[in-house]
């Protein structure tokens, strides 16, 4: 009988237990690096289920939209051990063995789609209080707490992000608090644990908040700071001042983590650890990837202000309605902007919103990219894309279509600092790929099939199979 997934790293665990391996002289370890010391950079676990390696695919026939610039009419793409292996114009190469073939003329096949911004597992279906996981709403700065330590991998929500051609995405924490916490990025596979589910090699993020939000529920809900904007900046600004702190501690540390005593090297213990310091200290040193909530252009300027004066980048601005008044400062500091197409007005902040956005942010040369921050919205995103594509252009903005498609795929990509492996259809990167049975800017369009890591993730040609989470289970 064949072991579960999960038995072989427990059965290494306790292997390596028993060894009896000999311990060595804490300061003969100093000579090994200073890095075995620091409990800062602990290695991560490892993830009790993996990736078996997929199996080879052709894909002929269809329009090849790369997302990089080009169009393939018609056009192939071979898949292979999980990456797209080669692809390019006409009729395609000879089919090789052991290699599936997938017809797809008069189809469309594209990146797989991404999503900067989802709740997905910590808010997670059904919607009850039981699994309200993705606010720590019991103090404004929790930057230690992180999205995957409550991700539940059954949330109905994810197999129908796959369906609507989703491949990855970010959770985050919400926007209760400035400073949430850790967001995780996500492979859309149907693991039953959230570790393995993360995208390998991507960095933490760090999910922060301006205001409305943050002061409604402290100072409103609660009496207490941050009532205002004025007292969410200061909590802010102290944090970071604390953060930079903590990192010069354990910058100093590190350089020097030892003293000579009689010709000795002596260890010196590190730094007490703080884990809220220490996610901001990530930031700082560019290991972890600011995503700001923030609506008014005003509070974008004033986070740009505060990013400038501590050393640290904005990767995203999220929902940024009013990103298209600063929209040159915004290219020229090279930040991304996640937002809507068309969602808007449903509180003040909210409220100066235009559906040309994202259009006048592509036209300005920054990077404009669709997000949902919604468990519906995620299964459109192809939809959401054509609704800002036909806002432009019918305001006489010259848009492309691969411009359009680079809001759900390339750009996205960019802002999670994942864009070396996806966002694009070309050789070397990750086999995500959706084959659409029309084009994938029309609202009839659905997603065919969907290939995450070269991995037939979803198949609407093929029989009902059983769903991923229980809580889909009818009978």
């Amino acid at each position: 009988m064949q072991k579960p997934l999960w038995i072989a790293p427990l059965l290494m665990t306790a292997l390596v237990a028993c060894t009896g391996a000999e311990k060595k002289d804490p300061a003969a370890l100093v000579d090994e690096g200073p890095l075995l010391l620091d409990p800062a950079v602990e290695p991560e676990p490892t993830p009790m289920e993996t990736l078996p390696v997929a199996s080879a695919v052709l894909l002929r026939g269809a329009t090849v939209m790369t997302a990089n610039g080009v169009t393939h009419t018609p056009g192939w793409v071979r898949l292979r051990d999980g990456k797209i292996h080669s692809l390019g114009a006409g009729a395609g190469p000879e089919v090789e063995a052991n290699e599936r073939v997938v017809e797809a003329q008069g189809k469309f096949v594209t990146p797989g789609l991404i999503d900067t911004h989802s709740h997905l597992g910590v808010y997670a279906s059904p919607g009850v209080w039981a699994h309200s996981d993705g606010n720590e709403m019991t103090s404004p700065i929790t930057s230690g707490v992180r999205a995957e330590d409550a991700v539940w991998p059954q949330d109905p929500g994810i197999e129908r992000a796959v369906k609507g051609g989703v491949t990855t995405m970010q959770v985050l924490p919400g926007s209760g608090n400035l400073m949430g916490g850790r967001g995780v990025i996500l492979k859309l596979h149907p693991f039953r644990e959230a570790r393995a589910m993360r995208f390998p090699g991507a960095k933490d993020t760090l999910k922060m908040a301006c205001g409305e939000n943050p002061k409604r529920v402290y100072g409103r809900d609660k009496g207490s700071m941050p009532m205002s904007r004025m007292g969410s900046i200061y909590l802010m600004r102290q944090k970071w001042a604390d953060a930079r702190r903590y990192k010069l501690k354990w910058d100093q540390w590190r350089k020097k983590p030892y003293e000579l005593k009689e010709g000795k090297k002596v260890p010196i213990n590190p730094p007490e650890r703080d884990l809220t310091l220490e996610t901001m200290a990530g930031v700082l040193a560019g290991d972890i990837l600011a995503q700001i909530h923030c609506y008014r252009a005003d509070e974008m300027l004033m986070q740009l202000r505060l990013a400038r004066e501590f050393g640290w980048k904005v990767r995203s601005f999220h929902h940024a309605v009013e990103a298209y008044k600063i929209r040159d400062v915004l290219a020229a500091e090279g930040v991304s902007v996640s937002t809507w197409a068309d969602w808007w007005g449903f509180k003040i902040e909210a409220w100066d919103a235009v559906e040309q956005n994202l259009a006048l942010l592509q036209e300005a040369g920054a990077r404009a990219i669709v997000h949902t921050d919604s468990p519906e919205g995620i299964q459109r995103m192809n939809q959401e894309a054509a609704k800002g594509l036909a806002a432009g252009r019918e305001a006489g903005i010259g848009l492309t279509e691969d411009q359009a498609l680079r809001w759900i795929t390339a750009n996205p990509a960019w802002a999670l600092g994942i864009d070396e492996k996806v966002g694009t259809l070309e050789v070397g990167k990750h086999a995500d790929v959706v084959v659409w049975d029309a084009h994938p800017f029309s609202v009839y369009t659905h997603a065919e099939k969907v290939f995450v890591d070269g991995h037939l993730r979803f198949d609407r040609q093929a029989p009902p199979r059983k769903p991923w989470s229980d809580f889909e289970v009818t009978k």
